[in-house]
């Protein structure tokens, strides 16, 4: 008696992903020139828009306090690590 391989397991996980985007790709061919520039257009505002919010609440923040720029660093490296996170989670998805 053979049993079912395990579903949760990460290599059978990762081989059916796998599988699955080479299916994709001969069904549908590659991309043109211009999804993947919209691609990197969205890839870069995914990680440009939470840095950017990070800042100005900080700058916010800072003027609210009058603290300088002490809240401005930190919003900063914020939004850096949570557009970095998003980032990384909408390519690996793709």
């Amino acid at each position: 008696m053979t049993q079912d391989p395990d579903p949760e397991d990460p290599l059978i996980r990762k081989a059916r992903l796998s599988r699955d985007r080479r299916d994709r790709w001969l069904r549908e061919g590659d991309m043109s020139v211009g999804r993947r520039l919209a691609q990197i257009g969205v890839l870069g505002w995914i990680f440009v828009a939470p840095t950017l919010a990070g800042l100005f609440v900080g700058r916010w923040l800072d003027a609210q306090l009058g603290s300088g720029i002490f809240w401005t660093a930190p919003g900063i490296v914020l939004g850096l690590c949570l557009g970095g996170w998003t980032a990384w989670k909408w390519m690996n998805a793709q």
